[in-house]
């Protein structure tokens, strides 16, 4: 039996998300690295009081934002907790949350993280091609076989038993939709079809990027998007990585790993309960918790 800490992405972030953080010695720091790295500041951009917030480059919905705010939000919260000697049996994230999982397994440095993130949320907010939409309440087989039977369409994240997000071109979107009963869909705010062949480009810039870094061990067992299943190894961990861009999230092999693995605690470090809702919904058994602010850790 053990404890599992999982990390969302995007979608997840909210403005305020920070708030009670950001005076932290620690957050300090780490958002002033992120905001020069950016040339924008983040904490502001968190906050929703950046003084250029007409402009969308200054907005926290921007993938060119979310990601590094997020990734430097939970990763503050994973120091946090080690500081206070805690730690997981088992790590995963969801989408770009695998690469708090990476940093949370001592995979590599914050620095290294963050100007991994950073590039990663440049690519993939400059992928103009292909749109998402999340899928609740459907017939699986059904819904498998129409994404089988048409062009330019995948699975992106495979959320649950109940809950998918489909990727690929607009068309392609409306064929399977027509052709399968769903209780809701509903469109995302992406740049692009992410986590699908649409953005081979990208992930192949990616890939230069992680290619010229020596990833170490994981200091705990990890569940990759593209492969839930525990690793520790570095290198085969950067390659996990290197073909998540194009691959599918699968979240729900993930939280099947969870009960093969007897945890009985998984905590979501980061903004919201995205996950944990998943998780209570499909492994009711499992206790979940959530630490997203220095009052979950209980830090005055």
């Amino acid at each position: 039996m053990g404890i599992a800490w999982v990390f969302p992405g995007q979608g997840s972030q909210k403005i305020g998300m920070a708030a009670g953080l950001l005076e932290h010695p620690l957050a300090k720091e780490r958002f002033e690295l992120a905001s020069d790295l950016l040339g924008r500041n983040l904490a502001q951009i968190c906050a929703g009081t950046c003084p250029e917030i007409e402009n969308d480059l200054h907005n926290l919905n921007n993938t060119r934002n979310t990601q590094p705010a997020l990734f430097v939000l939970e990763s503050l919260l994973v120091d946090l907790l080690h500081q206070q000697e805690k730690q997981a049996d088992l790590l995963a994230g969801h989408s770009l949350g695998e690469l708090v999982g990476l940093y949370a397994g001592s995979v590599f440095k914050f620095e290294t993280g963050l100007q991994l993130v950073i590039r990663r949320s440049e690519l993939m907010a400059a992928a103009a091609e292909g749109a998402m939409v999340a899928v609740i309440g459907f017939n699986r087989s059904r819904l498998e076989e129409a994404v089988a039977a048409t062009a330019d369409v995948v699975i992106a994240n495979d959320n649950s038993d109940g809950q998918v997000v489909l990727s690929g071109s607009q068309a392609a979107l409306d064929a399977v939709l027509a052709a399968v009963n769903c209780k809701r869909a509903v469109p995302l705010a992406v740049s692009g079809a992410f986590h699908s062949p649409f953005m081979a480009a990208p992930a192949a810039a990616f890939a230069k990027e992680l290619a010229a870094l020596a990833f170490n061990n994981s200091t705990v067992p990890i569940l990759s998007n593209t492969n839930p299943s525990p690793c520790s190894d570095g290198s085969d961990l950067k390659q996990r990585l290197e073909q998540q861009m194009t691959s599918g999230v699968r979240w729900r092999e993930t939280m099947q790993q969870f009960e093969l693995a007897g945890i009985h605690t998984v905590v979501e470090v980061g903004p919201g309960a995205v996950l944990s809702g998943l998780i209570k919904r499909s492994l009711p058994a499992v206790v979940t918790a959530q630490i997203s602010c220095l009052n979950d850790l209980g830090v005055a």
